[in-house]
Protein backbone atom coordinates (compact mmCIF):
# COMPACT_ATOMS: atom_id res chain seq x y z
CA UNK A 1 0.00 0.00 0.00
CA UNK A 2 2.84 2.59 1.30
CA UNK A 3 4.40 1.61 -2.09
CA UNK A 4 1.66 2.29 -4.09
CA UNK A 5 0.91 5.78 -2.61
CA UNK A 6 4.82 6.88 -3.26
CA UNK A 7 4.19 6.06 -6.96
CA UNK A 8 1.12 7.66 -7.12
CA UNK A 9 2.82 10.84 -5.39
CA UNK A 10 5.05 10.93 -8.60
CA UNK A 11 3.77 14.43 -9.82
CA UNK A 12 5.03 14.29 -13.28
CA UNK A 13 3.28 10.50 -13.46
CA UNK A 14 0.19 10.42 -11.76
CA UNK A 15 -0.69 14.61 -12.52
CA UNK A 16 -2.55 15.23 -15.75
CA UNK A 17 -1.03 17.77 -18.04
CA UNK A 18 -3.03 20.53 -19.01
CA UNK A 19 -3.16 21.73 -22.72
CA UNK A 20 -1.87 24.73 -23.87
CA UNK A 21 -3.87 27.84 -25.55
CA UNK A 22 -7.01 25.76 -27.56
CA UNK A 23 -10.55 25.97 -28.72
CA UNK A 24 -13.06 23.39 -29.32
CA UNK A 25 -16.15 23.63 -31.88
CA UNK A 26 -18.17 21.26 -31.90
CA UNK A 27 -20.65 20.18 -35.02
CA UNK A 28 -23.95 18.81 -33.70
CA UNK A 29 -24.00 21.10 -30.80
CA UNK A 30 -27.67 20.31 -29.95
CA UNK A 31 -27.52 16.74 -29.99
CA UNK A 32 -27.91 13.98 -27.54
CA UNK A 33 -24.16 12.95 -27.43
CA UNK A 34 -23.12 16.60 -26.70
CA UNK A 35 -24.83 17.21 -24.23
CA UNK A 36 -24.66 13.71 -22.60
CA UNK A 37 -21.10 13.12 -22.67
CA UNK A 38 -19.23 16.36 -24.55
CA UNK A 39 -20.69 18.78 -22.44
CA UNK A 40 -20.67 17.27 -18.82
CA UNK A 41 -16.93 15.98 -19.97
CA UNK A 42 -15.57 19.69 -20.98
CA UNK A 43 -17.54 21.05 -17.94
CA UNK A 44 -15.51 18.59 -15.04
CA UNK A 45 -12.20 19.12 -17.43
CA UNK A 46 -12.74 22.85 -16.56
CA UNK A 47 -13.90 22.43 -12.93
CA UNK A 48 -10.51 20.26 -12.24
CA UNK A 49 -8.53 22.84 -13.64
CA UNK A 50 -7.78 21.15 -16.18
CA UNK A 51 -8.63 23.16 -19.48
CA UNK A 52 -6.57 25.71 -20.33
CA UNK A 53 -7.07 29.80 -19.44
CA UNK A 54 -7.01 30.74 -23.01
CA UNK A 55 -9.75 28.62 -24.71
CA UNK A 56 -13.38 28.72 -25.75
CA UNK A 57 -16.20 26.49 -26.79
CA UNK A 58 -17.82 27.03 -30.25
CA UNK A 59 -21.54 24.88 -30.69
CA UNK A 60 -22.74 24.67 -34.22
CA UNK A 61 -25.91 23.10 -35.25
CA UNK A 62 -28.58 23.26 -37.19
CA UNK A 63 -31.24 23.99 -34.17
CA UNK A 64 -31.70 27.70 -33.53
CA UNK A 65 -30.46 28.81 -30.62
CA UNK A 66 -28.79 32.27 -29.57
CA UNK A 67 -25.77 31.89 -27.66
CA UNK A 68 -27.49 32.98 -24.31
CA UNK A 69 -30.45 30.57 -25.21
CA UNK A 70 -27.42 27.72 -25.66
CA UNK A 71 -25.71 28.64 -22.32
CA UNK A 72 -28.81 28.49 -19.91
CA UNK A 73 -29.93 25.07 -21.50
CA UNK A 74 -26.00 23.95 -20.59
CA UNK A 75 -26.76 25.86 -17.33
CA UNK A 76 -30.04 23.74 -16.61
CA UNK A 77 -28.60 20.64 -17.89
CA UNK A 78 -25.76 20.98 -15.26
CA UNK A 79 -28.26 21.93 -12.50
CA UNK A 80 -30.33 18.66 -12.96
CA UNK A 81 -26.96 17.07 -11.77
CA UNK A 82 -26.68 19.35 -8.90
CA UNK A 83 -23.26 21.20 -10.28
CA UNK A 84 -22.38 24.34 -8.54
CA UNK A 85 -23.77 27.24 -9.91
CA UNK A 86 -21.20 29.71 -9.29
CA UNK A 87 -18.51 27.41 -11.30
CA UNK A 88 -21.19 26.65 -14.28
CA UNK A 89 -21.73 30.50 -14.41
CA UNK A 90 -18.04 30.74 -15.16
CA UNK A 91 -17.70 27.65 -17.39
CA UNK A 92 -20.27 28.99 -19.60
CA UNK A 93 -19.12 31.97 -19.97
CA UNK A 94 -16.61 30.57 -22.53
CA UNK A 95 -19.40 29.32 -24.51
CA UNK A 96 -21.11 30.42 -27.76
CA UNK A 97 -22.96 28.78 -30.29
CA UNK A 98 -23.64 29.67 -33.74
CA UNK A 99 -25.95 27.76 -36.27
CA UNK A 100 -26.78 27.03 -40.23
CA UNK A 101 -26.72 24.43 -42.34
CA UNK A 102 -23.62 21.91 -42.55
CA UNK A 103 -23.84 22.48 -46.62
CA UNK A 104 -24.49 26.06 -46.57
CA UNK A 105 -21.25 28.25 -46.97
CA UNK A 106 -22.32 31.21 -44.98
CA UNK A 107 -22.78 29.09 -42.25
CA UNK A 108 -18.83 28.76 -42.91
CA UNK A 109 -17.87 31.85 -43.60
CA UNK A 110 -19.29 33.12 -40.34
CA UNK A 111 -17.45 30.01 -38.66
CA UNK A 112 -14.38 31.63 -40.01
CA UNK A 113 -15.61 35.07 -38.96
CA UNK A 114 -16.44 34.07 -35.48
CA UNK A 115 -13.15 32.05 -34.73
CA UNK A 116 -10.80 35.17 -36.07
CA UNK A 117 -12.49 37.18 -33.05
CA UNK A 118 -12.62 34.51 -30.34
CA UNK A 119 -8.88 33.36 -31.30
CA UNK A 120 -7.79 37.34 -30.10
CA UNK A 121 -10.53 37.56 -27.02
CA UNK A 122 -9.33 34.47 -26.05
CA UNK A 123 -5.64 34.26 -27.08
CA UNK A 124 -5.92 31.03 -28.43
CA UNK A 125 -3.66 31.04 -31.26
CA UNK A 126 -5.51 29.90 -33.70
CA UNK A 127 -5.38 26.46 -32.19
CA UNK A 128 -8.87 24.63 -33.31
CA UNK A 129 -10.28 21.38 -31.90
CA UNK A 130 -13.44 20.46 -34.10
CA UNK A 131 -15.48 17.64 -33.27
CA UNK A 132 -17.98 15.79 -36.00
CA UNK A 133 -20.66 15.02 -33.45
CA UNK A 134 -23.13 14.75 -36.01
CA UNK A 135 -24.56 11.77 -38.37
CA UNK A 136 -21.71 10.35 -40.58
CA UNK A 137 -23.50 11.23 -43.80
CA UNK A 138 -22.74 14.88 -43.30
CA UNK A 139 -18.91 14.23 -42.00
CA UNK A 140 -17.79 15.09 -45.80
CA UNK A 141 -20.11 17.82 -46.33
CA UNK A 142 -18.81 19.81 -42.85
CA UNK A 143 -14.98 18.64 -43.58
CA UNK A 144 -15.12 19.75 -46.91
CA UNK A 145 -16.23 23.44 -46.23
CA UNK A 146 -13.60 23.28 -43.45
CA UNK A 147 -11.09 22.72 -45.96
CA UNK A 148 -12.38 25.07 -48.60
CA UNK A 149 -12.66 28.23 -46.13
CA UNK A 150 -8.73 27.41 -44.99
CA UNK A 151 -9.80 26.09 -41.41
CA UNK A 152 -8.25 22.60 -42.16
CA UNK A 153 -4.99 24.48 -42.86
CA UNK A 154 -2.08 24.12 -39.49
CA UNK A 155 0.87 26.42 -39.27
CA UNK A 156 4.24 26.12 -37.30
CA UNK A 157 2.36 27.81 -34.38
CA UNK A 158 -0.78 26.77 -34.89
CA UNK A 159 -3.04 23.20 -35.03
CA UNK A 160 -6.34 22.58 -36.58
CA UNK A 161 -7.50 18.91 -35.58
CA UNK A 162 -10.50 16.84 -36.04
CA UNK A 163 -12.27 14.31 -34.18
CA UNK A 164 -14.50 12.14 -35.94
CA UNK A 165 -17.02 9.65 -34.16
CA UNK A 166 -17.91 6.54 -34.89
CA UNK A 167 -19.07 4.80 -37.71
CA UNK A 168 -15.74 5.42 -40.30
CA UNK A 169 -17.75 4.29 -42.86
CA UNK A 170 -20.30 1.29 -43.04
CA UNK A 171 -18.11 -1.40 -44.87
CA UNK A 172 -14.47 -1.33 -46.64
CA UNK A 173 -15.45 0.49 -49.76
CA UNK A 174 -17.05 3.27 -47.99
CA UNK A 175 -14.54 3.62 -45.23
CA UNK A 176 -12.11 3.87 -47.57
CA UNK A 177 -13.93 6.43 -49.78
CA UNK A 178 -13.95 8.44 -46.49
CA UNK A 179 -11.13 8.06 -45.60
CA UNK A 180 -9.35 9.45 -49.26
CA UNK A 181 -11.74 12.32 -48.82
CA UNK A 182 -10.30 13.46 -45.24
CA UNK A 183 -7.25 13.28 -46.48
CA UNK A 184 -7.37 15.79 -49.38
CA UNK A 185 -7.77 18.28 -46.89
CA UNK A 186 -6.08 16.57 -43.67
CA UNK A 187 -3.03 14.93 -42.93
CA UNK A 188 -3.52 11.75 -40.63
CA UNK A 189 -1.76 13.60 -37.63
CA UNK A 190 -4.73 16.03 -37.74
CA UNK A 191 -7.43 13.14 -37.68
CA UNK A 192 -8.58 11.46 -34.43
CA UNK A 193 -11.30 9.00 -35.21
CA UNK A 194 -12.87 8.49 -31.18
CA UNK A 195 -13.74 5.48 -29.79
CA UNK A 196 -14.82 5.72 -26.25
CA UNK A 197 -13.89 2.45 -24.82
CA UNK A 198 -9.97 3.39 -25.57
CA UNK A 199 -10.63 6.05 -22.96
CA UNK A 200 -11.77 3.65 -20.07
CA UNK A 201 -9.41 3.63 -17.10
CA UNK A 202 -9.73 -0.44 -17.63
CA UNK A 203 -9.48 -0.74 -21.14
CA UNK A 204 -5.83 1.57 -20.48
CA UNK A 205 -4.87 -1.17 -17.72
CA UNK A 206 -4.73 -3.69 -19.75
CA UNK A 207 -1.30 -2.56 -21.12
CA UNK A 208 -0.11 -1.54 -17.63
CA UNK A 209 -1.15 -4.71 -16.76
CA UNK A 210 0.58 -6.95 -19.35
CA UNK A 211 3.54 -4.97 -20.08
CA UNK A 212 4.14 -3.32 -16.16
CA UNK A 213 4.18 -6.92 -14.78
CA UNK A 214 7.12 -9.39 -15.30
CA UNK A 215 4.72 -12.35 -14.16
CA UNK A 216 2.61 -11.94 -16.92
CA UNK A 217 4.41 -12.49 -19.78
CA UNK A 218 5.64 -15.69 -19.94
CA UNK A 219 2.18 -17.25 -19.65
CA UNK A 220 0.60 -14.66 -22.39
CA UNK A 221 0.47 -17.53 -25.43
CA UNK A 222 -0.69 -20.73 -26.41
CA UNK A 223 1.34 -22.58 -23.99
CA UNK A 224 -0.51 -21.35 -21.15
CA UNK A 225 -3.77 -19.79 -22.35
CA UNK A 226 -6.87 -22.13 -23.10
CA UNK A 227 -9.07 -19.52 -24.99
CA UNK A 228 -10.27 -15.97 -24.57
CA UNK A 229 -13.62 -14.87 -23.89
CA UNK A 230 -14.52 -11.12 -24.58
CA UNK A 231 -18.20 -10.10 -23.56
CA UNK A 232 -19.99 -6.77 -23.79
CA UNK A 233 -23.95 -7.54 -22.82
CA UNK A 234 -26.59 -4.59 -22.69
CA UNK A 235 -29.82 -4.84 -20.99
CA UNK A 236 -31.08 -1.92 -23.04
CA UNK A 237 -32.65 -2.56 -26.42
CA UNK A 238 -32.01 0.30 -29.14
CA UNK A 239 -34.06 3.08 -27.08
CA UNK A 240 -33.74 6.04 -28.97
CA UNK A 241 -30.97 5.12 -31.32
CA UNK A 242 -33.72 2.84 -33.84
CA UNK A 243 -32.94 4.71 -36.49
CA UNK A 244 -29.27 4.62 -36.59
CA UNK A 245 -29.40 1.25 -35.43
CA UNK A 246 -31.56 -0.11 -38.26
CA UNK A 247 -28.74 1.25 -40.85
CA UNK A 248 -25.64 -0.56 -38.50
CA UNK A 249 -26.86 -3.63 -36.90
CA UNK A 250 -24.87 -4.56 -33.84
CA UNK A 251 -21.94 -6.03 -35.97
CA UNK A 252 -21.16 -2.47 -36.82
CA UNK A 253 -22.03 -0.77 -33.96
CA UNK A 254 -19.83 -3.11 -32.06
CA UNK A 255 -17.44 -5.27 -33.46
CA UNK A 256 -15.72 -3.42 -35.84
CA UNK A 257 -14.20 -0.78 -33.20
CA UNK A 258 -15.16 -1.25 -29.69
CA UNK A 259 -14.63 -5.15 -29.87
CA UNK A 260 -11.54 -4.87 -31.84
CA UNK A 261 -9.68 -2.36 -30.02
CA UNK A 262 -10.26 -4.67 -26.92
CA UNK A 263 -8.93 -7.72 -28.93
CA UNK A 264 -6.12 -6.10 -29.84
CA UNK A 265 -4.93 -4.90 -26.67
CA UNK A 266 -5.15 -7.97 -25.54
CA UNK A 267 -3.32 -10.13 -27.88
CA UNK A 268 -0.96 -7.50 -29.27
CA UNK A 269 2.94 -7.99 -29.01
CA UNK A 270 4.62 -5.27 -26.68
CA UNK A 271 5.30 -1.98 -28.09
CA UNK A 272 8.86 -0.30 -28.38
CA UNK A 273 7.34 2.33 -26.30
CA UNK A 274 4.29 4.19 -25.03
CA UNK A 275 4.53 6.96 -27.96
CA UNK A 276 0.89 6.31 -30.08
CA UNK A 277 3.28 5.24 -33.22
CA UNK A 278 4.71 2.47 -31.50
CA UNK A 279 1.16 0.94 -29.71
CA UNK A 280 -0.29 1.72 -33.15
CA UNK A 281 1.43 -0.55 -34.99
CA UNK A 282 1.41 -3.01 -32.79
CA UNK A 283 -2.30 -3.01 -33.08
CA UNK A 284 -2.24 -2.77 -36.69
CA UNK A 285 0.23 -5.87 -36.60
CA UNK A 286 -2.08 -8.10 -34.71
CA UNK A 287 -5.25 -7.15 -37.08
CA UNK A 288 -2.93 -8.24 -40.16
CA UNK A 289 -2.67 -11.14 -38.15
CA UNK A 290 -6.43 -12.31 -37.93
CA UNK A 291 -7.20 -15.26 -40.11
CA UNK A 292 -9.93 -13.86 -42.59
CA UNK A 293 -13.40 -15.37 -42.80
CA UNK A 294 -14.29 -17.20 -46.00
CA UNK A 295 -17.61 -16.71 -47.16
CA UNK A 296 -18.85 -19.84 -47.70
CA UNK A 297 -17.71 -20.55 -44.00
CA UNK A 298 -19.03 -18.09 -42.29
CA UNK A 299 -21.85 -19.73 -40.35
CA UNK A 300 -19.08 -21.60 -38.71
CA UNK A 301 -17.68 -18.73 -36.99
CA UNK A 302 -20.62 -16.59 -36.52
CA UNK A 303 -23.98 -16.38 -34.80
CA UNK A 304 -26.31 -13.72 -35.35
CA UNK A 305 -29.57 -13.06 -32.92
CA UNK A 306 -32.35 -10.66 -32.90
CA UNK A 307 -34.28 -10.09 -29.48
CA UNK A 308 -37.85 -10.95 -28.97
CA UNK A 309 -40.31 -9.93 -25.97
CA UNK A 310 -39.19 -11.08 -22.39
CA UNK A 311 -38.10 -9.80 -19.07
CA UNK A 312 -35.82 -7.63 -18.11
CA UNK A 313 -35.28 -7.01 -14.54
CA UNK A 314 -38.94 -8.11 -13.41
CA UNK A 315 -39.84 -5.90 -16.24
CA UNK A 316 -41.88 -7.32 -20.24
CA UNK A 317 -39.81 -5.45 -23.10
CA UNK A 318 -41.20 -5.58 -26.40
CA UNK A 319 -39.20 -7.17 -29.69
CA UNK A 320 -36.79 -5.21 -31.17
CA UNK A 321 -39.39 -5.45 -34.23
CA UNK A 322 -41.77 -3.77 -32.25
CA UNK A 323 -39.55 -1.04 -31.25
CA UNK A 324 -40.22 2.43 -31.58
CA UNK A 325 -38.77 3.51 -35.57
CA UNK A 326 -37.52 -0.28 -36.27
CA UNK A 327 -38.88 -2.20 -39.22
CA UNK A 328 -41.35 -4.76 -38.38
CA UNK A 329 -39.58 -7.02 -41.22
CA UNK A 330 -36.37 -6.04 -40.00
CA UNK A 331 -33.62 -8.66 -40.30
CA UNK A 332 -31.45 -6.47 -38.52
CA UNK A 333 -28.90 -8.17 -35.66
CA UNK A 334 -29.07 -7.46 -32.13
CA UNK A 335 -26.85 -9.68 -31.02
CA UNK A 336 -23.66 -11.43 -32.47
CA UNK A 337 -21.00 -14.41 -30.87
CA UNK A 338 -18.22 -15.39 -33.02
CA UNK A 339 -14.47 -17.20 -33.26
CA UNK A 340 -11.51 -15.56 -34.24
CA UNK A 341 -8.36 -17.25 -35.01
CA UNK A 342 -4.94 -15.27 -35.03
CA UNK A 343 -2.13 -16.52 -37.55
CA UNK A 344 0.94 -15.90 -35.41
CA UNK A 345 3.65 -17.31 -32.93
CA UNK A 346 2.02 -16.28 -29.45
CA UNK A 347 -1.56 -17.21 -30.50
CA UNK A 348 -1.77 -20.62 -32.83
CA UNK A 349 -4.69 -22.47 -32.36
CA UNK A 350 -5.91 -19.95 -29.94
CA UNK A 351 -9.70 -19.00 -30.11
CA UNK A 352 -10.87 -15.55 -28.98
CA UNK A 353 -14.51 -16.03 -28.51
CA UNK A 354 -16.42 -12.80 -28.56
CA UNK A 355 -19.83 -11.80 -27.92
CA UNK A 356 -22.33 -8.82 -28.12
CA UNK A 357 -25.75 -8.28 -27.60
CA UNK A 358 -29.19 -6.55 -26.34
CA UNK A 359 -31.34 -7.08 -24.04
CA UNK A 360 -29.51 -9.62 -22.68
CA UNK A 361 -29.74 -10.56 -18.99
CA UNK A 362 -27.24 -8.42 -17.63
CA UNK A 363 -25.18 -5.43 -18.45
CA UNK A 364 -21.62 -6.21 -18.12
CA UNK A 365 -18.35 -5.66 -20.87
CA UNK A 366 -15.53 -8.16 -19.63
CA UNK A 367 -12.41 -9.87 -20.99
CA UNK A 368 -11.90 -13.09 -19.47
CA UNK A 369 -8.76 -15.02 -20.10
CA UNK A 370 -8.93 -18.83 -19.30
CA UNK A 371 -5.74 -20.72 -18.96
CA UNK A 372 -5.21 -24.40 -19.38
CA UNK A 373 -5.71 -27.25 -17.23
CA UNK A 374 -2.65 -28.21 -15.02
CA UNK A 375 -0.79 -30.88 -17.04
CA UNK A 376 -1.71 -33.53 -14.83
CA UNK A 377 -4.27 -33.43 -11.62
CA UNK A 378 -3.05 -35.08 -8.37
CA UNK A 379 -6.86 -34.99 -7.24
CA UNK A 380 -7.78 -36.84 -10.38
CA UNK A 381 -8.32 -39.88 -8.48
CA UNK A 382 -10.60 -38.60 -6.04
CA UNK A 383 -13.08 -37.67 -8.71
CA UNK A 384 -12.07 -33.72 -8.17
CA UNK A 385 -12.13 -31.35 -11.53
CA UNK A 386 -10.43 -28.47 -10.95
CA UNK A 387 -12.05 -25.46 -12.59
CA UNK A 388 -9.35 -23.69 -15.16
CA UNK A 389 -7.42 -20.56 -13.36
CA UNK A 390 -9.22 -17.36 -15.00
CA UNK A 391 -8.15 -13.93 -15.43
CA UNK A 392 -10.74 -11.13 -15.62
CA UNK A 393 -10.52 -8.02 -16.73
CA UNK A 394 -13.83 -5.88 -15.91
CA UNK A 395 -14.64 -2.83 -18.00
CA UNK A 396 -18.02 -2.21 -16.99
CA UNK A 397 -19.95 -1.97 -14.45
CA UNK A 398 -17.30 -1.93 -11.96
CA UNK A 399 -13.95 -1.25 -13.03
CA UNK A 400 -11.06 -3.94 -11.82
CA UNK A 401 -9.80 -7.00 -12.53
CA UNK A 402 -10.07 -10.40 -10.46
CA UNK A 403 -8.06 -13.76 -10.37
CA UNK A 404 -9.77 -16.79 -9.94
CA UNK A 405 -7.69 -20.18 -8.74
CA UNK A 406 -8.30 -22.88 -7.27
CA UNK A 407 -7.31 -23.25 -3.36
CA UNK A 408 -8.04 -24.85 -0.28
CA UNK A 409 -11.64 -24.71 1.71
CA UNK A 410 -11.21 -25.10 5.31
CA UNK A 411 -12.71 -28.71 6.18
CA UNK A 412 -11.18 -32.31 4.90
CA UNK A 413 -8.14 -32.04 3.49
CA UNK A 414 -9.16 -32.88 -0.21
CA UNK A 415 -11.64 -29.95 -0.18
CA UNK A 416 -10.78 -27.66 -2.95
CA UNK A 417 -12.34 -24.74 -4.29
CA UNK A 418 -12.79 -21.44 -6.71
CA UNK A 419 -11.46 -18.32 -4.58
CA UNK A 420 -11.73 -15.04 -6.35
CA UNK A 421 -9.23 -11.92 -5.36
CA UNK A 422 -10.59 -8.92 -6.83
CA UNK A 423 -9.17 -5.22 -7.36
CA UNK A 424 -11.79 -2.75 -7.90
CA UNK A 425 -10.78 0.83 -9.25
CA UNK A 426 -13.38 2.68 -6.98
CA UNK A 427 -12.57 0.65 -4.15
CA UNK A 428 -9.27 1.11 -3.57
CA UNK A 429 -8.36 4.47 -5.19
CA UNK A 430 -11.34 6.05 -3.34
CA UNK A 431 -12.21 8.61 -6.28
CA UNK A 432 -13.92 7.88 -9.06
CA UNK A 433 -11.85 7.86 -12.63
CA UNK A 434 -12.14 10.26 -15.61
CA UNK A 435 -15.11 9.18 -17.38
CA UNK A 436 -13.67 7.87 -21.57
CA UNK A 437 -14.64 11.28 -23.35
CA UNK A 438 -12.34 13.44 -20.89
CA UNK A 439 -9.43 11.44 -21.70
CA UNK A 440 -10.02 11.75 -24.96
CA UNK A 441 -10.69 15.00 -25.33
CA UNK A 442 -8.04 15.86 -23.17
CA UNK A 443 -5.55 13.73 -24.96
CA UNK A 444 -6.63 15.88 -28.50
CA UNK A 445 -6.00 19.05 -27.03
CA UNK A 446 -2.39 17.30 -26.09
CA UNK A 447 -2.28 16.12 -29.25
CA UNK A 448 -1.84 12.54 -28.23
CA UNK A 449 -2.88 10.43 -30.72
CA UNK A 450 -1.95 6.86 -29.04
CA UNK A 451 -6.14 6.36 -27.75
CA UNK A 452 -7.32 6.77 -31.50
CA UNK A 453 -7.66 5.03 -34.47
CA UNK A 454 -5.30 5.11 -36.96
CA UNK A 455 -6.15 4.89 -40.67
CA UNK A 456 -4.76 1.76 -41.54
CA UNK A 457 -6.39 -0.57 -38.42
CA UNK A 458 -9.65 1.21 -39.38
CA UNK A 459 -9.20 -0.24 -42.99
CA UNK A 460 -7.99 -3.62 -42.10
CA UNK A 461 -10.78 -4.23 -39.49
CA UNK A 462 -13.41 -3.45 -42.04
CA UNK A 463 -11.60 -5.46 -44.50
CA UNK A 464 -12.24 -8.84 -42.21
CA UNK A 465 -16.22 -7.90 -41.12
CA UNK A 466 -17.11 -6.59 -45.04
CA UNK A 467 -17.34 -10.36 -45.80
CA UNK A 468 -19.46 -11.11 -43.26
CA UNK A 469 -21.91 -8.27 -43.46
CA UNK A 470 -22.43 -8.76 -47.50
CA UNK A 471 -22.99 -12.68 -46.58
CA UNK A 472 -25.80 -11.23 -43.64
CA UNK A 473 -27.39 -9.19 -46.54
CA UNK A 474 -27.25 -11.84 -48.72
CA UNK A 475 -29.55 -13.93 -46.60
CA UNK A 476 -31.94 -11.32 -44.81
CA UNK A 477 -33.67 -13.75 -42.60
CA UNK A 478 -32.04 -16.62 -43.34
CA UNK A 479 -29.60 -17.76 -40.13
CA UNK A 480 -31.17 -14.86 -38.14
CA UNK A 481 -31.69 -16.55 -34.94
CA UNK A 482 -34.08 -15.35 -32.47
CA UNK A 483 -33.83 -15.17 -28.58
CA UNK A 484 -35.54 -14.06 -25.46
CA UNK A 485 -34.81 -10.92 -23.95
CA UNK A 486 -33.69 -11.19 -20.27
CA UNK A 487 -31.09 -14.25 -21.62
CA UNK A 488 -27.58 -14.65 -22.78
CA UNK A 489 -28.81 -14.62 -26.70
CA UNK A 490 -29.75 -17.64 -29.33
CA UNK A 491 -28.63 -21.34 -28.21
CA UNK A 492 -26.39 -21.40 -30.94
CA UNK A 493 -24.02 -19.00 -29.37
CA UNK A 494 -23.34 -22.03 -26.41
CA UNK A 495 -23.09 -24.60 -29.33
CA UNK A 496 -20.28 -22.40 -31.11
CA UNK A 497 -18.00 -23.24 -28.24
CA UNK A 498 -19.74 -26.41 -27.39
CA UNK A 499 -18.10 -27.79 -30.80
CA UNK A 500 -14.71 -26.91 -29.73
CA UNK A 501 -15.65 -28.64 -26.20
CA UNK A 502 -15.66 -25.29 -23.98
CA UNK A 503 -18.27 -23.33 -22.84
CA UNK A 504 -19.06 -19.58 -22.26
CA UNK A 505 -17.99 -18.05 -19.16
CA UNK A 506 -21.14 -18.18 -16.60
CA UNK A 507 -21.84 -14.57 -15.93
CA UNK A 508 -25.27 -15.27 -13.91
CA UNK A 509 -25.09 -13.32 -10.57
CA UNK A 510 -25.96 -16.44 -8.52
CA UNK A 511 -23.21 -18.48 -10.18
CA UNK A 512 -20.60 -16.38 -8.41
CA UNK A 513 -18.20 -18.61 -6.54
CA UNK A 514 -18.80 -19.09 -2.73
CA UNK A 515 -15.70 -18.07 -1.41
CA UNK A 516 -14.09 -14.71 -2.61
CA UNK A 517 -11.06 -12.67 -1.25
CA UNK A 518 -10.09 -8.85 -1.35
CA UNK A 519 -6.51 -8.80 -2.92
CA UNK A 520 -5.69 -5.21 -1.04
Amino acid sequence: MEQITKHLSRKNICEEIKPGASSLIIFGASGDLTFRKLIPSIYTLFKKNLLPNEFFLLGVARSKFTAEEYRQEIKNRLLEENEDNFIISKFIEKVFYTSGFYDDDSLYLELKNKLNYFDKIFNTHENHLFYLSTPPNVYLEIIKRLGKFNLTKESENSYSRIIIEKPFGSNFNTSKELDEELHKYLNETQIYRIDHYLGKETVQNIMMLRFANIVFEPIWNYKYIDNVQITVAETLGVEHRAGYFEQAGLLRDMFQNHMMQLLTLVAMEPPASLEDTSVRDEKTKLLKAIRPFEKEKIDEYFVRGQYIDGMINGKEVPAYTEEKNVDPHSFVETFVASKFLIDNWRWSGIPFYLRAGKRLKRKVTEIAIIFKDVPHSIFAKNDITLEKNALILNIQPDEGFSLKIQAKQPGSKLCLNTLTMDFNYDEFFKFKGPDAYERLLLDAMLGDQTLFVRSDAMEISWKIFTPVLEKWEEEKHNGLRLYKSGTWGPKESFELLEKDNRSWRNLDFESEDLYASKVF
